[in-house]
């Protein structure tokens, strides 16, 4: 991504935010009014530069010795905050070592997740540094920034608050949550309202009536005990003309009086304001990193500055190029554009977590990445393919994407070749119809070669010639499985058995056929140099429908 400005976030203000359920502090000491920079994980293979201020996530890390080495080594670095996971105990040692070091250690909440934790983390970081990151204001709050908008609608209401989108995902929320129930807790871990209690809101109709009426609507947390709600929820919808951005949840022990009500339906309409101006942030934001990314994959004479500007001169990387499997030319051009933008928003919060200086941008109809692989060159294949098959094993089948991988970039120079080697790779994912998802530039050589090849042939127009032209011929005109019969044989390099069940007849009946295909096509099935061309052509100019496979499963006795 591209590098943000600096952040104004400090350390005080993402304990006030996600204290109460993510965050405990356990060394804090004076070092609250920090300010934070970014995030990365720790990995002690990586010596890679950390952002300046960074909050650094110790996933593993838990014997008190390792974590007081860590936290000098993060000092050093100039690191702001370590974060190892609960229970934690503040002992003297820890406690010198946040002194010495200058790095707040706190602890992760049992139960929550590493990834939960880095993208809140990015969520409270970036925000006023999307788009114009001059001063602005809306209601006396700092553009954009939903967590301080959540608290001080809390405030008004005198209970906590979720602002959640359009599909109930949590995209803030205020301090306080603690005051609410089980159910409340879940959203916030996950981000996301549990399916379960959103099914049951849509089948007693209090999503038709949040999104059809502007006011409040009431929710009896009777109907909804099995689910852990035991606090009434009091919701209203955030619109934007007729558009429905989101919706506000209160849960409140009481039904809100007159006053509080009408302050709650005032809230959305500061809500919407500042949702739009993060959308257009947002829209502004992925132009500037889509033309960063674009040109510097393009190699030409801008290439250096705009890697500079994406933080990645001189590291050593990897191109990702992934594509949407099965994604055919569809009537609803804007759903489809949006699931690409989606899949590629996914795919760059993934890699953000990964390497904290990896930069994604959706150009055309393909997301590509740009990953710093540090470390020995010959190894980073695989890591390239353990992170692209991560993040698809992570968006399950629902994603149905594929992504190829370009060859290692020693320099911004090699990102040129790394792209076409990505884009070769994923083209071949495209068209095929393997099992495969993800696949490097060199694995894919052999048939990217091959798709080339038959590009080139299309474009002069050729034809099958030789041996393979006169089966077609005596096919077309005899309604006979010539062409077939080869393909299956040297399938089977030859094996009868396996080559007659391919063709669904009996061995007897194909090893006539091949006697019969040999005459006819004048091939010698015996000459490598004859076996390999047919194979050639038949890989490279396809058959029409009636050469492709038997018409039928008749275990016919004759080829014509």
């Amino acid at each position: 991504m591209v590098t943000p400005g600096p952040s104004h976030t400090t350390l005080g203000r993402v304990l006030d935010d996600l204290g109460e359920v993510l965050l405990e502090p356990v060394a804090v000491a004076r070092l609250t009014r920090r300010q934070l920079g970014g995030v990365v994980i720790h990995d002690p293979h990586d010596d890679a530069e950390f952002p300046r201020h960074a909050v650094v996530l110790g996933v593993g890390v838990r014997e008190p010795d390792e974590v007081v080495r860590l936290m000098h080594e993060a000092g050093r670095r100039g690191a702001a905050a370590l974060v190892v996971r609960s229970p934690v105990v503040a002992s003297p040692a820890l406690r010198q070592a946040a002194d010495s070091s200058g790095v707040a250690l706190l602890g992760l909440a049992s139960g929550a997740s590493w990834t939960q934790l880095a993208a809140m983390l990015r969520t409270l970081l970036s925000e006023g540094d999307i788009g114009d990151v001059s001063p602005q204001t809306l209601g006396g709050l700092p553009s954009g920034d939903l967590f301080a908008l959540a608290n001080a609608v809390a405030s008004l209401l005198d209970a906590p608050v979720t602002i959640e989108d359009r599909n109930s995902r949590v995209l803030a929320f205020s301090g306080r949550q603690d005051e609410a129930d089980s159910s409340r807790a879940e959203t916030i871990l996950g981000r996301q309202v549990p399916e379960r209690f959103t099914r049951d809101l849509e089948h007693d109709g209090v999503f038709e009536r949040l999104y059809r009426d502007r006011a409040p609507v009431y929710v009896d947390p009777l109907r909804y005990e099995h689910e852990g709600i035991n606090v009434p929820r009091v919701a209203v919808a955030v619109w934007a003309g007729d558009e429905v951005l989101g919706s506000i949840w209160a849960a409140v022990h009481e039904p809100l009086s007159e006053e509080r009500t009408q302050a709650l339906v005032d809230a959305a309409k500061l809500v919407a304001l500042h949702l739009l101006r993060l959308r257009a942030g947002a829209d502004v934001e992925r132009r500037l990193r889509a033309d960063l990314v674009s040109t510097a994959l393009e190699g030409g004479a801008g290439a250096p500055e705009a890697i500079a500007r994406l933080g990645l001169l001189g590291q050593p990387s990897v191109v990702l190029a992934m594509g949407l499997l099965g994604a055919p030319d569809s009537d609803d051009g804007l759903r489809l554009a949006a699931e690409r933008q989606r899949v590629a928003d996914a795919l760059a919060m993934h890699l953000s977590a990964v390497q904290p200086r990896a930069a994604v941008a959706l150009i055309g109809d393909v997301a590509y990445g740009i990953v710093p692989m540090p470390g020995r060159p010959a190894d980073c294949p695989g890591r390239a393919v353990r992170v692209a098959s991560t993040f698809l094993e992570r968006t399950g089948r629902r994603a149905a994407a594929a992504i190829g991988i370009g060859r290692i970039a020693l320099d911004g120079s090699g990102l040129r070749a790394s792209r076409d080697g990505a884009d070769r790779a994923l083209r071949v994912l495209l068209t095929g119809s393997g099992a495969k998802r993800v696949i490097t530039a060199e694995d894919a050589h052999v048939d990217a070669l091959m798709l080339e090849l038959a590009d080139l042939a299309a474009a002069r127009g050729d034809g099958a010639t030789g041996p393979l032209a006169r089966l077609l011929d005596y096919d077309a005109r005899h309604q006979s499985q010539l062409v077939h019969t080869l393909r299956c044989w040297l399938d089977a390099f030859g094996d009868i058995t396996a080559a007659s069940a391919a063709a669904f007849v009996h061995p007897s009946t194909f090893r006539y056929r091949l006697r019969r295909l040999a005459e006819v096509g004048e091939i010698d099935l015996g000459d490598p140099g004859d076996r390999f061309a047919a194979m050639l052509q038949l890989r490279l100019l396809p058959p029409g429908p009636a050469a492709t496979g038997p018409s039928d499963a008749r275990a016919e006795t004759t080829a014509g």
